[in-house]
């Protein structure tokens, strides 16, 4: 274990205890009833008169606990008119409140930008309790808390905005601790996301991120690790504002924090960083070489052939499946023809965990080398293993090749049915209408939803009807949350051919389980997952953030319903996902899940629930490979990875998860 990944644990096991323990009043019984209440109308939504007093009530407790999860449920509803109910709050004696108050401020300010009408007034009035706090808060984390509040509210009027760029510039020079630092870089980042299409922040702002960018050199090892997120939001908010220069991107890319280098390196597609570049390719971090070949092929460096193809032997596998994937755009490169040619040899490729360099290579191939894909397709498409024909859906549309993606549009697989659809639509378009009607009988989703979209405006409306119209009828009696967006698909296609259509029903979401014992029972859990062939790893319930999310998680995995399920997503410093029954994002079986936002970011390591708006949580899990801090207040983070991280860097798509254990 590294001084890093060691440090990190230690910090991540302090700030756990805090987080998640619910605390010592909870031998009180009549307070943990109050806490239920309160988290049994947030997840209802607090649709009543009653419900909203009941949060009021809470937000008002002089119990610290109860009062951040009163706070925090008002915040959560994005009602901005709650806002007065939160304010108080600020002025809470206990510091964690007092964050709590401001983070629920700038959630519930989120309800403008939706709201429609009048937001000015109250905005700006919450801007200005926000700025009037920050001038008096004697506690760093609260003012953390408030820079990053003040830097994501929902800005209408330049005033305001301007307002909040100076009230983060004046803390910027008052910014002494590590917190505070943490706080401000988070608000910038914040601010420099929202707001860069407004209007460009001044040299001020950008002379400050630049300063927090950098390592410097009087401080220490473990100074610098514990400023690492700084850095790293720094570098985020430059790049974002297009304000990074060569220098930045050098300084950075020496860095001893590998996320700090990984944005260095995706920051130098400018002038003189190619050395940054080309150290970066044989850089000790697997997500700093990905990073590495990407930008090459940002650059259209002349050496990008010759070093992804090197890279494709990289020791990572997801490194590897990086390059081959790009070696696409290297069709004129004898040597890469050559070895794409090699690796779609299927001798081992139908093993266990062994089946993705060949179907990779075959999609690359298709591109470099059409011909040479057109030779290897019968194989592939003709495989025992599904996510191999799948490949040769995607690669038969790349090449053309109708007849091989109708045969495959009635495979056995409904994920590769959806793939040869995909195909049909960008190579055939409405002459394949005959198999689009088809899988309209399919059981699955997705091949519902992709038949649907294929058939949009198809001229053969008489054809199509009855089979669009039977679909929509077997899908709205399908209670499964999956058949949500073929739903929708169905829906448009039908009003596309003049179709008349019912309005929708309403969406009902089930009560979570949300019950005093079993918040006691998991008051500070774990969560172990194995993964097949690659090891285990736990991970940290947060309980506390995130009550009915980790209640609902428990109960799917104390019922088994993840064991033999798979990762079916991987995205390369990005994200893994998985937990679907048909192993893809439209399908699953759990009930629909409440967004629980909050405090705690999205750092690599952080578990979340996958959704497709709001409220729409399905059971599917996410975790983040790297920081994400567009996803912060988004997306909802009930967990992060105490030990095995390695593993997670591990997993490939297909992967499958063989338990999911909570332990107390």
């Amino acid at each position: 274990m590294t001084r890093h990944t060691s440090s990190m644990r230690g910090w991540l096991c302090v700030a756990l205890a805090g987080a998640f323990i619910i605390g010592g009043a909870l031998s009180a019984s009549a307070q943990l009833t109050t806490r239920v209440t309160i988290i049994q109308a947030e997840d209802r939504r607090a649709p009543s008169v009653q419900d909203l007093a009941t949060l009021r009530a809470g937000a008002r407790s002089r119990d610290a606990q109860t009062a951040r999860i009163g706070l925090r449920a008002l915040g959560r509803l994005e009602r901005p008119a709650l806002i007065p109910d939160i304010l108080p709050g600020l002025r809470h004696p206990q510091p964690e409140v007092r964050a709590e108050a401001a983070n629920a401020i700038a959630q519930a300010a989120q309800g403008f930008r939706t709201a429609g009408t009048g937001p000015n007034s109250t905005a700006s009035s919450a801007e200005t309790a926000l700025i009037s706090r920050l001038g008096i808060e004697a506690d760093p984390g609260v003012r953390a808390a408030l820079c990053e509040a003040i830097g994501r509210l929902p800005y209408s009027t330049t005033a305001d905005v301007d307002r909040a760029e100076s009230a983060l510039m004046d803390f910027a020079a008052k910014a002494a601790t590590n917190t505070d630092r943490l706080g401000l870089a988070k608000g910038l980042e914040a601010f420099a996301r929202l707001q860069r299409a407004v209007q460009r922040p001044g040299d001020r702002m950008i002379a400050e991120l630049k300063s927090l960018s950098h390592n410097g050199t009087a401080r220490g090892d473990q100074e610098l690790l514990r400023d690492a997120r700084v850095r790293r939001l720094a570098l985020e908010s430059l790049a974002l504002l297009e304000a990074i220069d060569a220098v930045t991107v050098s300084a950075a890319a020496a860095d001893p924090d590998a996320q700090v280098r990984r944005l260095a390196v995706r920051a130098a597609t400018i002038d003189g960083t190619d050395a940054v570049v080309e150290r970066a390719l044989n850089d000790p971090a697997a997500i700093v070489r990905i990073e590495a070949l990407r930008t090459l092929r940002k650059r259209n460096s002349v050496d990008m052939c010759s070093a992804t193809l090197a890279a494709a032997s990289d020791r990572d596998a997801n490194v590897a499946l990086v390059a081959i994937d790009q070696l696409s755009g290297c069709g004129g490169d004898g040597d890469t023809v050559a070895y794409l040619s090699h690796s779609v040899d299927l001798t081992d490729a139908e093993a266990p965990r062994n089946w993705h360099r060949a179907a990779h290579s075959l999609v690359a191939v298709a591109t470099a080398a059409p011909d040479r894909a057109v030779a290897a397709l019968p194989l592939f498409a003709a495989s025992r293993v599904w996510e191999l024909r799948m490949y040769a859906a995607r690669a038969a549309a790349i090449v053309k090749q109708r007849d091989l993606l109708e045969r495959l549009a009635r495979d056995t697989n409904d994920n590769v049915v959806e793939a040869a659809l995909g195909g049909l639509t960008t190579t055939a378009a409405h002459e394949a209408d005959e198999a689009y009607i088809a899988a309209l009988s399919r059981e699955g989703h997705q091949v519902i939803r992709a038949a649907a979209i294929a058939l949009a405006h198809t001229p053969k409306t008489d054809a199509a009807l009855g089979p669009l119209t039977k679909a929509l009828a077997k899908t709205e009696e399908d209670g499964r949350p999956g058949a949500t967006d073929a739903r929708a698909a169905l829906r448009t296609t039908l009003a596309s051919i003049g179709s008349p259509v019912k309005a929708p029903k309403p969406r009902v979401l089930a009560a979570a389980p949300i019950n005093a014992v079993d918040l006691k029972r998991l008051a500070a859990p774990r969560v172990r997952f194995t993964i097949r062939d690659v090891g285990v790893f736990d991970a940290a319930l947060f309980t506390m953030e995130a009550p009915a999310t980790v209640l609902r998680f428990a109960e799917l995995a104390a019922a088994g319903y993840y064991n033999g399920l798979t990762f079916h997503r991987v995205v390369p410093n990005g994200v893994i996902q998985g937990g679907s029954p048909g192993a893809n994002e439209y399908s699953s079986d759990a009930p629909l899940m409440r967004d629980e936002v909050g405090l705690w970011p999205h750092v690599r390591g952080a578990i979340g629930i996958s959704t497709r708006g709001r409220d729409t949580g399905d059971g599917q899990i996410f975790i983040d490979l790297v920081d994400h801090p567009r996803y912060d207040h988004t997306y909802t983070v009930f967990a992060q990875v105490l030990n095995g991280m390695d593993i997670v860097d591990r997993i490939l798509e297909g992967d499958v998860i063989e338990t999911v254990e909570i332990l107390p």
